[in-house]
């Protein structure tokens, strides 16, 4: 099954051809294309050689894909973890807004009544699917049982299809989901896994908690079977006689812990067990990119790839590897830093986007839901999506100016904010994975931190002490920002 994009097409000639001050009357509603989001799990921004040139991982396919689309170089996630990333990117809200962020365990983060991403598209005429970790709670996780349903995650939220996993795979219990019912129920034992052989930390390397998992389930098996069902789901989309447009959100587990890389890909990078996993992720995204192809729906998919937030990747790994998983970006997950949220996003629409593209304006996960509505043209409804910024301008190559111009970053206080090129940090550190120096060295610090980003991308010249009414005016920005809409 194919979809027409003359239409589209027709629109952007009409806009390429028009004196400047008629290209917003082209801004109608476009044919609609097959969405697919492919999230990456803790991957950094220079892991990707399109990005990094000094990277010693080889990402030959995503590579690709940054040459066939657009690359963004200052996209973020809305926060520094999971959960928040995956709240903010799926409702467009920042996820500050939402009470249930750290009640994942227990209860859906994603209300009822909440509209989202998926539900919006489905509402659009989209048929909607998700392969892959969902780490947005359901009603009955931690205890499942093989005839109850689990209530409360993606089949309740706006998907008509769902196979995946309820968390990350460092947290038991391990089993399989198929819609809202267990694959199998989780009966047996894994024992813990701490494994250092790479001198690494506790967490990293082949880290997982033991528990309970369901029989037959392989932990270095579900990388390879996400990407078997999202094959099968694409090719069951070219089978349908149905004329929807598909939307599917394929989030994976990888390279979040436990790093364990097939033998095929084990040795194929030089940033040990962790870039060979990387090496995997690139693999499995070729292969996906390699379906459209094959089943002829390349050119009306508009394919995102990013990662729900920064690596757990420390100096010294970069010391030893001679790699940095954030590129020139300080710190890593959950850091307030540049390196916890700002990550690689790469965006491919053959019948709309250029290729080759580079944007360096800002961008943030909760604007893919605006963002999705205009190419779609399905209104947002009112209060939906309160933190989402409408940005197809900037995939279609109009935008003059940025459609963003500030950014909230985190999902509790300290919240750190971004207004054009400057960025503030209400605390004297970056309040994630990053370790903490000595207190007496933390006490030291000053209490607040500014960075020029233009001038210091790093975040190594806190500016605090020399534009003080600066700080201040950021300050009394965040309240403004963060109240509620």
């Amino acid at each position: 099954m194919t979809y027409n994009s003359l239409s589209f097409i027709t629109v952007l000639t009409l806009v390429a051809l028009a004196p400047s001050s008629q290209v917003l009357l082209a801004a109608e509603p476009l044919a609609k294309p097959n969405i697919l989001i492919i999230f990456a799990d803790d991957l950094g921004y220079g892991d990707i050689r399109a990005n990094n040139h000094e990277s010693k991982i080889p990402t030959p396919n995503l590579d690709q894909f940054a040459s066939q689309g657009m690359r963004f170089t200052d996209a973020h996630a809305p926060a520094g973890w999971c959960t928040p990333s995956r709240y903010g990117l799926l409702t467009g809200t920042y996820p500050f807004r939402c009470n249930r962020i750290n009640k994942w365990r227990d209860m859906p983060v994603i209300e009822e009544e909440q509209l989202t991403l998926p539900e919006m598209l489905r509402t659009a005429g989209y048929t909607t699917g998700m392969v892959g970790k969902w780490h947005l709670g359901f009603e009955n996780s931690k205890n499942p049982k093989f005839d109850e349903p689990l209530r409360g995650g993606p089949m309740d939220r706006g998907f008509d299809h769902f196979f995946g996993i309820y968390t990350s795979l460092d947290f038991s219990p391990y089993y399989y989901i198929e819609g809202r019912q267990l694959v199998a129920e989780p009966t047996r034992h894994i024992e813990s896994r701490n494994d250092t052989r790479e001198h690494l930390t506790n967490i990293q390397g082949e880290f997982y908690r033991g528990g309970p998992i369901a029989p037959g389930f392989r932990i270095d098996g579900v990388l390879p079977r996400f990407r078997e069902q999202a094959i099968s789901y694409l090719e069951k989309q070219a089978r349908s006689d149905s004329e929807k447009p598909f939307f599917l959100y394929l989030a994976l587990t990888a390279p979040h812990t436990p790093w364990l890389p097939l033998e095929e890909f084990q040795g194929k990078s030089n940033a040990g067990t962790y870039g060979d996993f990387v090496v995997q992720v690139d693999s499995l995204v070729g292969d996906v990119m390699h379906t459209l192809d094959r089943l002829e729906m390349a050119d009306d998919t508009l394919v995102i790839f990013t990662s729900d937030n920064g690596p757990v990747w420390y100096e010294k790994d970069t010391e030893r590897f001679g790699h940095s998983s954030t590129g020139p970006y300080r710190g890593m997950k959950k850091d307030l830093w540049e390196g916890g949220h700002r990550m690689p996003f790469l965006v491919r629409w053959p019948a709309a986007v250029k290729p080759g593209a580079v944007s360096d304006h800002l961008f943030s996960f909760t604007d893919i839901m605006a963002t999705a509505a205009s190419i779609v043209g399905h209104p947002m409804p009112e209060g939906a999506g309160p933190d989402s910024i409408d940005q197809s301008s900037v995939l279609l190559g109009q935008a003059k100016t940025s459609p963003r111009t500030e950014l909230i970053i985190g999902e509790s206080a300290p919240l750190a904010i971004r207004d054009g090129k400057w960025k503030f940090i209400p605390s004297a550190w970056a309040n994630g994975f990053t370790p903490k120096p000595p207190k007496d060295v933390l006490q030291a610090l000053p209490p607040v931190q500014l960075y020029n980003l233009e001038e210091d991308p790093s975040e190594r010249n806190n500016l605090h002490g020399k534009l003080h009414d600066l700080v201040k005016q950021l300050e009394q920005k965040i309240p403004r920002l963060t109240a509620n809409n």
